[in-house]
């Protein structure tokens, strides 16, 4: 049955055209923005590969290593698996064999790519904002740990009371529904109400946090506008690095529970991480800024020249 597929898959073997793509798109289940990841890297995929209808093995290969000199490892990954899910499916359809198949990703390191922030880092930037609004998203991020998307997806009735808790309800990346909660701390809550006291009577389903720009003013804010307002103050504060960002504000929050006697347990429930792994990495990142090691030796080996 094998040999008899593969001499299937091998005379069906007349070419991959933009067609076949699209076939493929439409047929994938998947979330918008996933299927709008699928296209672009398809589309770069057959741009890359030219009039070539009939690629192997080696030009994914040749594809990967092009990508790699050009693009993040997370990015190369990304687009590797959309080519792999659109050969895979090339092959069941009986169109083209799968000549993806065993070419593995790029090797991602486990480190963090973004810094967290001291106390002192936090209320240098906290006090370099001057909007209400700026100041409001800036401490819900940081005592939260919410991502720039779970901001921009907020609706102010996305704000409850559950017990003695006032939280904040949810859309997480990858997730449709607000199945999961942050609580919003006293001095936090009490700047966003600041904040929304300063609008006019907003509705439930309106937008937590809204545009303040001429085009877009009272619309939802994006991602882009809030990673761009928290570089802003960053860069006001004095803190002008690249390996601090808006999402740096999440790897604040993560360091702050562990330095402050919680457990990892915890920190992965307030960051919603589904596995434990993901935050693990940041219990070692604070177990190696305590480790002094270094000064140890240093100490041992050179104590006599002080």
């Amino acid at each position: 049955m094998e040999t008899a597929r593969v001499i299937q898959l091998d005379e069906a073997r007349q070419g991959i055209t933009p067609e076949h793509c699209t076939r493929f798109l439409s047929q994938l289940d998947e979330m918008p923005k996933t299927i709008s990841v699928y296209a672009r890297a398809l589309k770069m995929f057959m741009e890359y590969l030219g009039g070539n209808t009939t690629p192997h093995r080696v030009d994914i290969q040749a594809y990967k290593l092009h990508m790699m000199g050009r693009m993040k490892p997370n990015s190369v990954n990304l687009y590797l698996t959309a080519v792999r899910v659109f050969f895979r499916w090339m092959e069941i359809e009986g169109l083209y064999p799968d000549i993806s198949r065993g070419i593995d990703n790029v090797k991602v390191s486990k480190n963090f790519k973004k810094d967290h922030l001291t106390p002192e880092q936090v209320c240098d930037i906290y006090n370099a904002i001057d909007n209400p609004r700026d100041r409001a998203v800036f401490m819900l991020m940081v005592t939260a740990g919410l991502r720039c998307i779970e901001v921009v997806r907020a609706n102010v009735e996305d704000i409850r009371t559950l017990g003695n808790d006032v939280v904040l309800f949810v859309q997480g990346k990858g997730k449709l529904d607000r199945e999961e909660y942050v609580k919003i701390p006293a001095l936090t809550h009490k700047a966003v109400l600041g904040y929304l006291d300063s609008r006019v009577d907003p509705l439930g389903e309106e937008p937590l946090f809204t545009s303040d720009a001429n085009q877009s003013k009272g619309g939802r804010l994006t991602t882009i506008s809030i990673s761009r307002m928290v570089k802003t103050a960053m860069r006001k504060a004095g803190y002008n690095s690249t390996r601090l960002t808006a999402h740096s504000l999440r790897h604040t929050t993560a360091t702050a529970i562990l330095m402050n006697g919680g457990t990892i347990q915890e920190a992965q429930q307030v960051l919603r991480h589904a596995n434990i792994q993901t935050t693990m990495g940041y219990l070692h990142n604070l177990d190696r800024m305590n480790n002094n090691s270094e000064s140890k030796v240093e100490d041992a080996l050179f104590g006599g020249l002080r």
